[in-house]
């Protein structure tokens, strides 16, 4: 029985295994073996059946005319669509970004006014669904008529119609970068807090400003938390701009609505749609990978380098002979 217990084999905190009283060295890069899945083949062929057989029936289908998504997949009415898609993906992200930092300065404020007020604006736009709000601003002329300006004493400087001035597309930026901006903010906090505050107090200890120590110390940080998060952001606001199609904002949706009221080719134009919602989000999905690689360095997990299992084998053997002549000596 003593013989049996010293023969067994235990793992030393060195990387070494102890077998019989001998240590026998173990490589760093000594393969490991994962377990064998035998379905695991089988659910990908399965899958990949099933999707085919999808694409199949769908290309028989006789509702979808491919004629249609050939022809109106570049014509002008769809690419002008997906220009006016992008400047309003674009200029509402800046704009909420922009908003999203002040807020969430305001969030973090020890002023109980300003933190009081930036909790009430995100309640207000994070409460309400964003289809309420791009009809609001949308027909906001019937809410107030007109835009204008008074003084006392001095009567009205000047009055101009509220549809002049918020067109459907003011109107659809307005909706997109307001409601972006109370998601957004709670996006910048949390990055925000997600910094030690110790590194903050250490950036001010070495003679840094309030606002150098917030440049230089806690956003570049706080970036690590907050692009992943962001990135999905944009992307929901890429497919957010659908819905300024109720008030005829001349984007994707829009002109390819006003296109099937008259052609009555409901399927084929929204395929052509959906092309191009997929493009576009996979030409985001690039810098977002790329962003978060660059401020994910830090982080990032050194990932075991894979090597065929024949040689891996091989090693194994090499590695197992090498412990026994360790033994044997």
């Amino acid at each position: 029985m003593s013989d049996s217990k010293s023969r067994k084999t235990k793992a030393s905190p060195g990387g070494a295994m102890i077998a019989g009283g001998a240590v026998v060295a173990i490589p760093d890069d000594a393969p490991i073996f994962s377990r064998r899945q035998p379905w695991t083949p089988v659910a990908a062929v399965a899958c990949l059946a099933v999707i085919g057989y999808v694409f199949w029936s769908l290309s028989q289908n006789p509702v979808i005319d491919q004629a249609v998504i050939a022809e109106y997949l570049f014509k002008d009415v769809t690419l002008e669509g997906v220009a006016v898609t992008l400047y309003l993906t674009v200029v509402s992200m800046v704009i909420g970004l922009v908003g999203a930092i002040i807020l969430a300065m305001m969030l973090l404020s020890s002023n109980w006014v300003l933190s009081s007020l930036a909790r009430l604006y995100v309640w207000i736009f994070r409460g309400t669904p964003l289809l309420v709000q791009l009809i609001f601003w949308g027909y906001l002329g019937i809410f107030t008529p007109s835009i204008s300006l008074s003084l006392p004493f001095a009567g009205t400087l000047f009055s101009v119609p509220t549809a002049q001035v918020v067109t459907p597309m003011v109107a659809a930026m307005l909706a997109l970068s307001l409601n972006e901006a109370a998601y957004a903010a709670e996006i910048v906090r949390g990055g925000i807090l997600s910094v030690p505050r110790g590194q903050v107090e250490a950036a001010r200890s070495v003679g840094m400003t309030q606002f150098r120590a917030f440049r230089r110390v806690v956003m570049p940080q706080a970036l690590r938390v907050i692009i992943p998060p962001m990135g999905n952001e944009v992307i929901s606001m890429l497919k957010a701009t659908s819905l300024v199609s109720v008030i005829a904002g001349a984007d994707l949706m829009t002109n390819l609505q006003r296109v099937y009221s008259q052609t009555f080719q409901i399927i084929p134009l929204l395929i052509v749609a959906s092309i191009w919602y997929l493009f576009m989000v996979s030409i985001l999905t690039i810098p977002q990978s790329w962003l978060e690689r660059r401020y994910g360095q830090s982080t990032a997990r050194s990932k075991p380098r894979r090597r065929p299992r024949r040689a891996a084998a091989r090693s194994s053997n090499t590695i197992g002979l090498a412990g026994k002549e360790t033994l044997a000596q």
